[in-house]
């Protein structure tokens, strides 16, 4: 099935309902793997799919022309998700140049056998005339591979965008009008979250380059497709790389055995309820990180607490924050907390975590041995609060 996005222009990939796992990033909506197939004087395909579901991709292609007509094949990216069915797509289409980057071909050639195919290598602001059709091509380092790079086909204003402003969602439909806005954006910044946070700063540079760009529509290579709503998206882009406008919202994360670290957030949720500031209490064994990250991602404070389990943090715990450390959240201050039995170590651990990560203290760990007493209730309720104020 493919489905035209302009005239001569059409979307060629697949569907994935049923993934649920996307290394690490929780997909519960599942996922798409786009490509596109331009049909000019000569015919370029934009991308390709996950290796398993390559023969939907060239059936795609075939419904609309003999695979000896494909001139071109762009690889704007080498993560198996899009490269991965490469050898079977060169190999469909024989007289296929494959148009990338020296950085993509140098990428490619660590995961395949690319001794049989031709290569036409790009240059940064290089175009291609496919006849009355023309791409340029723009290196798009650290969005968020370093041989990422985006295609614009100048004349019908379309930005073939890689993985920035995609999604891990997949629907029957193909455009940002045809779908629920509110659930489209909330996808939108789950993605955002989970994937191009830690490169906030080489995305920034993209958008004020690529923004002078006439564009009209944008297809990314995850998702839905954006031609009524992109003055929307690129405002929330900008507002996620430069973290302009997060959300006056305390997020309290526990990880608890016998229910002293839980008592000791829900103090804390408490004292931030106090205050009527938005608040979120979440259980890190009843959340999946992919969810307790997006709401990290746009919270303005923070507070996480563990009990300590054999010396150290509850494994749960230091999951999330092991992820958390590597997705480089930044403007945000919390604190650590939780009970003990005969070492103080699980708050600790969580304050050293939370320090690495470049949140900002806003006091020393509150502990407790064993139950919390009323006196440790109280501290946990003044440091919501305190959160709250922040």
């Amino acid at each position: 099935m493919h489905r035209e996005i302009v005239p001569g222009v059409d979307w060629v990939g697949y569907v994935d309902w049923t993934v649920r796992d996307f290394h690490g990033y929780r997909t519960e909506s599942g996922s798409t793997y786009n490509a596109y197939l331009i049909r000019d004087t000569k015919v370029a395909l934009i991308d390709t799919v996950k290796h398993a579901y390559y023969r939907y991709l060239l059936d795609n292609v075939a419904g609309l022309t003999p695979f000896a007509k494909v001139d071109y094949v762009v690889c704007q990216h080498a993560e198996p998700d899009h490269s991965s069915s490469l050898p079977s797509i060169m190999m469909a289409c024989p007289q296929a140049e494959l148009v990338c980057t020296a950085k993509c071909k140098e990428a490619l050639s660590m995961h395949f056998d690319i001794a049989k195919w031709k290569f036409k290598i790009v240059k940064d602001g290089e175009e291609l005339s496919l006849g009355k059709k023309t791409l340029q091509f723009f290196e798009t380092p650290m969005v968020h591979w370093p041989e990422s790079t985006a295609t614009f086909l100048k004349e019908d204003g379309v930005l073939f965008s890689m993985d920035a402003f995609g999604q891990h969602y997949a629907t029957a439909a193909r455009f940002d009008d045809e779908v629920p806005f509110e659930e489209l954006m909330q996808q939108l910044k789950t993605y955002y979250a989970n994937i191009v946070m830690p490169f906030g700063v080489p995305v920034a540079k993209t958008l004020a380059r690529l923004g002078t760009l006439p564009i009209k529509q944008i297809c990314p290579s995850h998702g839905i497709c954006w031609r009524s709503h992109i003055p929307e998206l690129l405002k929330a882009y900008i507002g996620y790389t430069t973290c302009a406008a997060p959300k006056k919202k305390v997020v309290v994360v526990f990880a608890s055995m016998w229910d002293s670290t839980r008592k000791m957030a829900e103090a804390i949720a408490a004292g931030v309820a106090e205050t009527g500031v938005d608040y979120r209490l979440i259980d890190v064994n009843a959340t999946h990180d992919t969810q307790i990250v997006t709401e990290i991602f746009d919270c303005t404070a923070l507070a996480m607490g563990s009990p300590t389990l054999n010396m150290g943090m509850m494994p749960t715990m230091a999951q999330l924050l092991t992820y958390l450390k590597g997705l480089h959240p930044t403007g945000k201050s919390g604190l650590a907390f939780g009970s003990f039995g005969w070492a103080q170590k699980g708050a600790n651990e969580v304050e050293a975590f939370l320090t690495a990560t470049h949140i900002n203290l806003i006091q020393p760990a509150i502990t407790c041995k064993f139950k919390p007493t009323e006196d440790v209730i109280a501290a946990c309720r003044e440091a919501g609060k305190k959160l709250a104020q922040i």
